[in-house]
């Protein structure tokens, strides 16, 4: 993989349009919480950033399913400019020139307002981080998981480069991937981030907590697979359900399915992907999907057996999380790819990735604290 150069001037320019895009949740929130202790203040910030991260990661979606990531095939700009206003006459010379291409006016637009709302998400982080350091030099105890904020900033800098590299890499599929398996992971450390400045302890039983951490390991294993099914263009690759292609074990090809370093659409080599590898990817896909619905039904079984009401609602959310993949996963096969049904598949990723991290944080959080011990008498 070659170096990528960037205009600082363009970066900089991006950077100010984040500031300018965030300075409006930033200025309602400090006038709804302006009376509320620093710490309180802390608290709500990242439920605001929780609630805008959910938001791009839908809007990320969006932009990769009406192929508008390379709407503007440089990074931060647009043909250098900051908004697609200023690229007007390249956009319509490369729309001239390939009408049915990757850039338009209208998915220049989409991919420049998923960067602007990226960069005022990544100044958002980067106020908590700010607003922490601070509490923290002030000898304020915010939370007994203080670095949440640095690991936080950090992780949303790593992602910043893997959008980069999205774009000035062609959509090389395992980027992409890992770009989503980012935005999935940005809004877990938000999660326990909240659960660090407003702890909520849950007692869960030990061995329904190890059920929720497979369920997890699972989930992340699912989003690989799933992010690898969307960035190779492999929904389609089966068009009926629950067989493929009219067979339950169609050819397939792994070799090439699961060859990562490789552009778009190509096999290592350069050649054309075969159609067979694509069909082992959607297979797969399915294959992991059977093991984490079933996975999700026992620990959303588990949970409501347990009797206690809050962990009833996560059996409920668990159940309703499985409930909606399915639905949606199976529309995508049979209705041909809707626009609206792959937006909601990548929502209850994103819903169940909230809801596990919610679990396992406060399930924790209550198994870490010390029981005080009995005096005698």
């Amino acid at each position: 993989m070659s170096a990528v150069a960037i205009d600082g001037m363009a970066l900089a320019r991006a950077a100010l349009l984040g500031v300018v895009v965030a300075l409006g949740p930033l200025a309602w929130w400090w006038l709804r919480h302006r009376g509320a202790k620093p710490a309180q203040r802390l608290h709500r910030l990242t439920l605001l950033t929780l609630f805008l991260t959910f938001d791009l990661v839908l809007f990320g979606a969006f932009t990769r399913l009406t192929d508008s990531g390379l709407g503007c095939p440089d990074w931060p700009g647009c043909y250098g400019s900051a908004s697609p206003f200023g690229a007007g006459t390249d956009i319509q010379a490369a729309e001239h020139a390939l009408p049915s291409g990757p850039v338009t006016q209208g998915k220049a637009w989409v991919e420049m307002l998923h960067r602007y709302l990226a960069a005022a998400v990544g100044v958002l982080i980067a106020v908590l981080a700010a607003m922490g350091w601070w509490l923290r030099r002030r000898r304020r105890r915010v939370a007994p998981y203080a670095g949440w904020p640095a690991l936080t900033l950090a992780w949303v800098i790593a992602q910043g480069a893997f959008g980069a590299l999205t774009v000035t890499m062609k959509l090389y599929p395992a980027i992409v991937t890992l770009h989503l398996l980012g935005g999935l992971g940005l809004l877990a450390l938000l999660v326990l981030q909240d659960q660090a400045y407003a702890p909520r302890r849950l007692y869960v039983a030990r061995p329904v907590l190890t059920a929720a951490g497979w369920v997890a390991a699972l989930t992340l294993v699912q989003v690989l697979l799933g992010g690898w099914v969307s960035t190779n263009y492999a929904v389609l690759a089966c068009r009926d359900f629950p067989m493929c292609q009219g067979q339950w074990w169609p050819p397939m090809d792994f070799g090439h399915a699961f060859t990562l370093r490789r552009g778009l659409g190509e096999t290592s080599s350069g050649a054309f992907l075969p159609f067979a590898a694509l069909t082992a990817i959607h297979v797969v896909h399915r294959i992991g999907a059977a093991v984490l619905l079933s996975a999700m039904a026992a620990l959303a079984w588990r949970l409501y057996a347990a009797g206690d009401a809050i962990l009833r609602r996560y059996a409920a959310g668990v159940a309703l999380i499985a409930l909606w993949q399915l639905a949606s996963g199976w529309s995508n096969v049979v209705l041909g790819w809707p626009l609206a049904a792959a937006l909601a598949h990548s929502g209850g990723a994103a819903m169940l990735t909230l809801v596990l991290t919610s679990l396992l944080a406060r399930g924790h959080m209550h198994a870490s604290v010390a029981p005080v011990p009995l005096r005698r008498v």
